[in-house]
């Protein structure tokens, strides 16, 4: 396994102005990034090995930042090691050079990754205590779109266009993904979702989505789900989203795709396991 290395440092250190010679995995900190939509939180910014500014880098976002790269901020003790997989996938030649920002989730979670659309659906719902309080998903996304995506694209050099750009994110971090590429489709080319929580809310979130998807063929949407525990609700959800996704014209297996993992759960570690999977679908090389 590669080794990560954590750097700490101050704006006028953060552009790179040279290619890195070594096969060692770079992780930029950013520990505590201000924001005038929500409350501040740490950044980490993966470059692949060989970054050079000479290139232009695709990019993701992906939520639940401190489970991303490191075990021992995650949540479980299990990071999903996108960086190693990336690495992997790189030495294949298989998909394209990415950086990965990884923005780490605050005690507001729960009211920043559920989307506030249908709002008058989601008024009527009646919830559970820990979802009382104002939805932020609407400045959340802001923050990614107004604040955030602009100091990445200032400060590294990355391909800004949407069908380079692209969100990530399970369970909670799942539905923002998809609210994400919805609201901001001229933002985010793609999407990847894994094990949605679609029952949120009585799952009132899919009639929003079925009427306002992108056009077919404009964007990539990857979802799946496991079998074990809470991932074993989700199939009846999934099998109504993809039902709507043929209705609109998307093509399995193009610009769409739902996996089905047997017998896996929903946990840091099964998500890990199959990471390549989103990764391949949306940075796939296709040649």
């Amino acid at each position: 396994m590669k080794w990560l290395s954590f750097i700490f440092f101050m704006a006028f250190f953060s552009c790179l102005s040279s290619c890195s010679s070594n096969d060692q995995i770079h992780i930029d900190v950013y520990p505590s990034f201000q924001s005038s939509w929500v409350s501040s939180r740490q950044i980490e910014v993966y470059l692949p090995s060989g970054y050079c500014t000479d290139n232009e880098y695709d990019v993701i976002y992906m939520h639940d930042g401190q489970n991303v790269f490191n075990p021992h901020t995650s949540y479980s003790g299990i990071a999903w090691d996108v960086g190693n997989t990336i690495e992997s996938l790189l030495q294949k030649n298989s998909i394209k050079p990415a950086l990965v920002v990884a923005i780490w989730n605050t005690p507001k979670r729960l009211l920043e990754y559920m989307p506030s659309q249908p709002y008058e659906k989601i008024k009527e719902q009646e919830v559970d205590p820990e979802w009382q309080g104002e939805i932020l998903s609407d400045h959340y996304l802001k923050f990614l779109v107004h604040e955030l995506k602009p100091f990445i694209d200032g400060t590294y050099s990355t391909k800004t266009q949407p069908e380079n750009t692209f969100i990530m994110g399970s369970s909670m971090g799942g539905l923002i993904s998809l609210y994400a590429l919805m609201e901001y489709p001229h933002v985010f080319g793609g999407a990847a979702c894994l094990s949605t929580h679609w029952p949120a809310f009585n799952g009132v979130f899919i009639e929003h989505f079925a009427g306002n998807l992108p056009a077919p063929g404009t964007h990539k949407l990857y979802f799946d789900f496991g079998t074990e525990k809470l991932d074993a609700a989700y199939e009846p959800f999934q099998l109504k989203v993809d039902s709507i996704l043929q209705s609109k014209g998307y093509t399995s297996g193009e610009d769409w795709i739902t996996l089905k993992f047997q017998g896996e759960d929903h946990s840091e570690r099964a998500w890990a396991k199959r990471m390549h999977k989103p990764l391949l679908f949306l940075l796939g090389r296709g040649d």
